[in-house]
């Protein structure tokens, strides 16, 4: 796994640094700009969604992660994802900051609440 490059040595603080600054890097007029545009294009539609918006989002984090040693492609982001995943149940911090981050590019999931529908389901 360390083979792949240097990235996958960051630190639990390293990682934190770099997630806060890919938050920061969507957060940029030019970069929000960017996003409200595929969102636009996409119309709340889950397919148009990873057509549209999945490449400006990763071609973002890319533009911050290369700088850290990951490959500045898909692979590289992630690889980038893998790691913060890594350090979610570790750092309630990373956790957060990776909610935040996932929140910018992917819809909203409304899952139906606990024990919704179970009963139909059972007498079906």
């Amino acid at each position: 796994m360390a083979t792949s490059a240097q990235a996958a040595a960051l630190s639990a603080e390293q990682a934190k640094v770099v997630l806060a600054e890919v938050i920061k890097a969507f957060g940029s007029p030019e970069n929000a700009q960017r996003m409200d545009e595929a969102r636009d294009n996409a119309c709340n539609d889950m397919g148009k969604m990873l057509q549209f918006l999945l490449p400006v989002a990763t071609q973002i984090q890319q533009d911050v992660i290369k700088a850290y040693g990951f490959s500045n492609d898909g692979e590289g982001v992630l690889k980038f994802a893998r790691l913060i995943k890594s350090y979610e149940s570790q750092d309630p911090e990373i956790a957060s900051m990776s909610g935040k981050l996932k929140a910018m590019f992917l819809p909203p999931m409304t899952l139906p609440p606990h024990g919704a529908g179970t009963g139909g389901v059972a007498t079906s």
